[in-house]
């Protein structure tokens, strides 16, 4: 029922807007310009042709032949189309996103469920229509862009592998990375939860692992007072068993993804657990292993990460970005980050080992400075395009004056302690590093600030972070509301002109 309803729900606001947008914006707009007659070259089956200027692989071309395929019957016997080719026109193609994203919505809801199988169904339904109206996400689904797809093709590999079908998985991989070549990244993300969701496995059919220890288990536990429930338990098991259950316990005590929540006794754990079942799990990790070893080939020989516009897309040293996706991330969920209480468990977090919390945040702000200072990047697109609301956001905020970036610093750090924090609630730690490392990969690399970029590691965020209040679910639903009702109106009712370029020019993200 909650898949359907997600479904519905997320169906009701597609159709209309998407009638909408076609009936105000009818011809290709911003990188349209390039996707659309790329798709309907290959429409026309013309597969050789290629736009130099497009930077991404052709997936979601090939994802939008097989959705028109799916739809051309009908329209011809409707006599709607006379050929194939006319089938691919600007509307239908928009359409795939829209599609895409109550693909995308009802992906979340199971993810939902599997992350927190207690949590009521109501609750997982109206979390899963919240997070789809995330501005960043709802927008582009109504325009032919990439982000659409490549975050449905990464959430779906990533459910297959919490469900153990990694064949499957990484066949979607493939697909995530055929839409957009930096989801490589997030492949290998994957790949490393697999791991440990199968060295936990493991441990459970050992006997290791109570159930209650497991974060997925309970909504809105932290991890440690899990953790102190299945000491618990495991100590009444030694009072009442015989000396059989005695030894047993005595190799459940020492391990130790049970008993410490020690960084360095999950990795030796994990490394244990896989050296023990190498051979295991190589094979079910393989199909990975295959994509990432044809990526880098083809790499090698592309001379580049990125197929077109390579000057443009040219891999530089922009920390600066990583700092920006936690600020607006954890704006994006300011529950959970900018209240009084989340602020008080990071201050105690900070008086529990004082040296500790002040040389982190220390070796923090001294991070953030430098990357400020010498790894911010003005990309000529972001300075040229007032188009684009990242535009305002270097001019009115970031460069508004030469000490506003600096004054940013303590922002960038707190909504990144936060995120940690809050992740770690729920995740082992070493799932929390990957994430950053996975994060850090994806974000520094690219010169543009664009807000799309950070729609992925988003989702991830947001899923395995602990908001348990309706109300802070409420305020989300209403932020996301406000932000779209806002950015579709300055896009379809307030249109402006260039005097150096012809044609009507809209405010986008």
């Amino acid at each position: 029922m909650g898949r359907t309803a997600v479904a519905l729900v997320v169906t009701l606001w597609i159709v209309p807007l998407y009638i909408i947008v076609n009936r105000f914006v009818p011809d290709a707009y911003m990188d349209e310009i390039f996707h659309l007659p790329q798709a309907q070259q290959y429409c026309r089956g013309n597969f050789r042709s290629w736009d130099p200027m497009i930077t991404t692989p052709p997936g979601l071309y090939f994802l939008s032949l097989a959705y028109v395929a799916s739809l051309f019957p009908g329209l011809f016997c409707m006599r709607a189309m006379s050929s194939f080719s006319d089938s691919c026109s600007t509307s239908i193609l928009r359409l795939t996103n829209g599609v895409l994203a109550v693909v995308c919505s009802i992906l979340v809801y199971e993810i939902i469920i599997h992350l927190r199988p207690s949590l009521d169904d109501k609750k997982a339904t109206f979390r899963a229509v919240v997070l789809s109206l995330y501005p960043l996400h709802w927008f582009f689904s109504f325009l032919y862009y990439t982000d659409v797809a490549s975050l449905t093709a990464v959430l779906a590999m990533y459910l297959l592998v919490l469900k153990k079908k990694y064949i499957f998985s990484s066949l979607l991989g493939t697909v995530s990375v055929l839409i957009r070549q930096t989801n490589i990244i997030w492949l290998l993300f994957v790949a490393c939860t697999g791991v440990i969701e199968f060295a936990q496995s493991h441990l459970k059919d050992r006997g290791e692992i109570d159930n209650v220890s497991t974060p997925k288990e309970n909504d809105g536990l932290s991890a440690n007072h899990k953790g102190a429930s299945a000491i618990s338990k495991l100590r009444k098991r030694r009072v009442n068993s015989g000396a059989k259950n005695q030894k047993k316990l005595a190799v459940e005590t020492s391990n130790p993804m049970v008993h410490s929540s020690g960084f360095l006794e999950e990795i030796y754990s994990i490394v244990i657990i896989s050296w023990n079942h190498f051979w295991q799990l190589l094979v079910l990790l393989s199909p990975f292993l295959m994509v990432f070893a044809a990526f880098v080939a083809f790499v090698c020989w592309n001379g580049s990460i990125v197929l077109g516009a390579k000057d443009a897309h040219a891999v530089s040293p922009h920390f600066s970005q990583f700092l920006y996706y936690g600020v607006v991330s954890s704006l994006f969920t300011f529950p959970a980050h900018f209240s009084f209480g989340q602020a008080a468990t990071l201050y105690q977090q900070l008086l529990k080992n004082r040296l500790l919390g002040f040389v982190q945040w220390f070796m923090a702000l001294a991070f953030g400075f430098l990357s400020v200072k010498f790894f911010s990047i003005a990309h000529p697109y972001l300075l040229a395009d007032n188009r684009h609301y990242p535009f305002y956001l270097w001019r009115k905020v970031i460069n508004y004056h030469w000490s506003t970036k600096y004054l940013m610093l303590p922002f960038y750090v707190y909504s990144w302690f936060s995120i940690v924090s809050n992740l770690a609630k729920n995740q082992k730690k070493l799932w929390v590093l990957i994430y950053v490392l996975a994060c850090t990969a994806t974000l520094i690399p690219t010169p543009l600030i664009e807000f799309r970029y950070y729609t992925i590691p988003f989702f991830f965020m947001v899923l395995h972070t602990d908001i348990v209040d309706n109300m802070s679910w409420l305020l989300l639903g209403f932020l996301y509301l406000s932000v779209n009702c806002f950015t579709m109106y300055m896009f379809l009712f307030r249109p402006f002109s260039w005097a150096h370029e012809a044609g009507t020019q809209r405010f986008i993200w």
